[in-house]
């Protein structure tokens, strides 16, 4: 089976610092997402929580802006992440009846750290993950500068759960691999992750 164009170029971004291949132009990866994106609505994917659990490495993302003169969004054009910055993010599955779980996301550039955790639930039809971040660390030289809650803390994990979507972040994920993954942002912007353990 010959695999997509679009599988291929996101292949390539994800497996680039690894292999030493080319990065492609921030156009071709965007056109790659958007493909991808369309093929999973055609085709009905659906995943499950369990295929996005692990740790994962943010390789290239677009902003989004809300179009003035029709309904809508345009993308922006894109950008890698700098190899010198590490963005982060996981996904742990803890109630699996309930498909709820935590989300943890780590900024670090050079001895700073920042990372942020709370909870999180998962719609199957929609591969959708809903997400609050409620708690914090901060680490300079890996010492801790701050740890703790933010935004109501833990005490607000609950009431997440009893939130409308609406009211919610999420990500909806079009593309789920082994090695990468790929979702559409609330606010319409796309992001590919692959696969990586944080530092």
């Amino acid at each position: 089976m010959v695999s997509p164009d679009y599988l291929a170029v996101l292949t390539r971004v994800a497996m680039a610092a690894e292999s030493g291949l080319t990065l492609p132009k921030g156009e071709e990866v965007v056109k790659a997402l958007l493909e991808a994106e369309k093929a999973n609505k055609q085709q009905k994917v659906s995943y499950e929580f369990e295929s996005i659990a692990g740790q994962w490495r943010l390789c290239f993302v677009t902003g989004a802006k809300k179009s003035k003169k029709k309904a809508g969004i345009i993308l922006g054009k894109g950008f890698y992440i700098p190899k010198l910055t590490f963005v982060g993010i996981s996904f742990n599955l803890t109630d699996k009846a309930k498909f709820r779980g935590e989300i943890g996301n780590q900024v670090k550039i050079g001895s700073l750290s920042l990372q942020l955790s709370g909870p999180a639930q998962w719609q199957n039809k929609k591969n959708l993950l809903a997400f609050d971040f409620n708690q914090a660390l901060v680490k300079l030289f890996n010492t801790n500068i701050y740890s703790g809650g933010i935004r109501g803390g833990k005490s607000k994990s609950e009431d997440f759960y009893d939130q409308s979507i609406a009211k919610q972040a999420f990500f909806a994920f079009f593309l789920v691999t082994d090695d990468f993954i790929a979702a559409r942002g609330k606010g319409g912007g796309l992001a590919l992750w692959k696969k990586e353990n944080f530092k």
